[in-house]
């Protein structure tokens, strides 16, 4: 099948070709035609399937159907929400790329900047809105965005908006538009909460699911090491030294772990960069940049800041921490062995990881390759190690006998 089959016209299909673009994907065949029936759609795909282009393509040319050939005065028809910013980012220059050859104006508002440039933008009018919720209520607040004329609504990325703590602020946007909009909810992953979203917004919503998240990428190679957790740094740097070749996307659960791993990797040679929530906007456009354009080969990030990377050429995936969420095991791994090509994706398992492992092979329902002869392996006895706080009460009846035996020194 090509795009022109799937009804869109000729400046949308000339953009298309233009990004190298040949044949729509499952997920962009299946939301296509039903977004540019008006539908309200709620579509399940996994990173790198193109639903981007799914929701951006009939986007525009139903509004490039129904414009105002004036470019004065626009109104904001299409709102786009999404999580984070690098995420935002990446939605935006794919609408500039695909609406390249209409007169359709897209903008973009996030947080962790001026608000000044953002202003300046809906000022000159937009057709196309990107934002992340905090940004865009603040801008309302100002008086500065009105909702009022948006036809389609789409929530990226759901799952992950919900997992933020976004709920409130969506159903706040989710009002501040009109009622009649066509709404659209896009997620990597379709967890019990997504589903119980899309029941309050969506009316009558056609589901799609394509690679559901049970399904992992055929052409990357999941590899386990069993390790202790005191370890960990030591395997990275050996699997780094002796395995990996070529870009690797590196997973920590937290900022703080993130920091620490690329101290290391730096203080042993490695070009490393990372990207994580408390860094500026600046300092993670910069770290991403970097990685793509091939000035660092290892990005470490958490699952949060990594929903907006889109680099086509990652040879491999490390899970220095294994996540509490099995569906974000496939999403990460989905960063690899894109576009037929091989990838390799490493995780790191301690003692305390291993229910991970169960709920992860669960499922995908499939086994991962342990590997063994590494050099840090885990004692299969090992039991998870337990962190003792200054407040347990171990340690706070030891601090009693302690003080108790100071007071009757005191006394006698």
């Amino acid at each position: 099948m090509q795009f022109r089959e799937l009804g869109l016209n000729k400046p949308i299909v000339k953009a298309i070709e233009a990004q190298g673009y040949k044949n729509p994907t499952l997920i962009q065949e299946q939301a296509i035609p039903l977004v540019l029936e008006k539908k309200d759609v709620i579509a399940s795909a996994q990173t790198g399937t193109g639903k981007t282009a799914a929701f951006a393509l009939p986007i525009l040319q139903n509004l490039f159907d129904r414009q105002d050939a004036s470019k004065k005065g626009k109104k904001i028809r299409a709102l786009i929400i999404s999580p984070t910013r690098e995420l935002a980012l990446q939605i935006e220059e794919n609408f500039n790329n695909y609406s390249k050859y209409t007169n359709l104006r897209t903008g973009i508002v996030y947080g962790g900047v001026s608000f000044e440039p953002q202003k300046e933008v809906i000022r000159k009018g937009i057709d196309i809105l990107i934002a992340t919720p905090g940004r865009l209520l603040d801008l309302h607040k100002q008086d500065f965005v009105h909702l009022d004329y948006v036809e389609t609504l789409v929530l990226d990325e759901a799952d992950l908006m919900l997992d933020m703590g976004f709920i409130d602020d969506i159903n706040k946007i989710v009002r501040l538009c009109p009622k009649n909009k066509q709404q659209l909810l896009f997620s990597a992953t379709m967890p019990y909460k997504v589903v119980e979203l899309a029941k309050t917004i969506l009316k009558d919503p056609i589901k799609i699911e394509v690679a559901p998240t049970s399904s992992t990428v055929k052409n990357v190679e999941q590899l386990l090491y069993y390790v202790p957790k005191q370890d960990k740094i030591e395997l990275c740097l050996h699997i780094l030294r002796n395995t990996v070749k070529g870009n690797v996307i590196i997973f920590r659960r937290t900022k703080y772990g993130v920091d620490k791993l690329e101290e290391s990797l730096t203080k042993n040679g490695y070009k490393a960069d990372s990207i994580h929530g408390d860094k500026t906007q600046l300092l993670r456009q910069e770290a991403l940049q970097k990685f793509k354009n091939g000035e660092v080969r290892i990005l470490i990030a958490t699952d949060v800041a990594a929903r907006g990377i889109d680099v086509k050429n990652v040879d491999a995936v490390i899970n220095f921490d294994l996540p509490n969420i099995s569906e974000t095991y496939v999403h990460r791994i989905g960063r690899t062995g894109r576009a037929g090509k091989n990838g390799v994706a490493f995780s790191l398992c301690s003692a305390d990881e291993k229910d991970y492992v169960l709920s992860i092979q669960k499922l995908i329902n499939k086994h991962l390759d342990i590997v063994e002869d590494h050099p840090y392996p885990l004692d299969p006895d090992a039991k998870p190690e337990v962190h003792k706080s200054p407040n347990s009460s171990k340690y706070r009846k030891g601090r009693k006998s302690e003080a108790s035996k100071k007071k009757k020194k005191r006394w006698y």
